[in-house]
């Protein structure tokens, strides 16, 4: 009986990939035709830095698990790292995020796990 379960749930994770690299692949082929200064590249830039910002502030304001245990203060304190570094790397948006989680990693490893 736990064979017809394992086919399932790996039917489901291959569906989920397939879902996933299907949009990938149509950015690529579309992605090579949209010139990095149109207006069509600005806009997805926009709603890519949008969703980044909104996904930081609900785990910051409302988290959830263990996070929400974390005091406010090192969550914040990691944002503003987040923040500095994406400005001062001239808006890189993966290192920014980078620093923002390893600053808060820092805090919670120096003052210990949460209670």
């Amino acid at each position: 009986m736990t064979d017809g379960l394992d086919w399932r749930l790996w039917g489901i994770v291959l569906l989920c990939g397939a879902a996933t690299y299907i949009w990938r692949a149509l950015a690529v082929f579309v992605g090579g035709r949209v010139s990095p200064e149109s207006e069509a590249f600005r806009l997805f830039s926009c709603i890519a830095y949008a969703m980044v910002a909104g996904l930081i502030s609900r785990m910051v304001i409302l988290p959830e698990g263990l996070l929400a245990e974390a005091p406010l203060s090192f969550r914040l304190i990691g944002v503003g790292a987040a923040v500095a570094v994406f400005f001062g790397l001239k808006r890189n948006l993966a290192a920014g995020v980078i620093a923002g989680v390893a600053v808060f990693a820092l805090l919670i490893g120096f003052a210990g796990p949460p209670m």
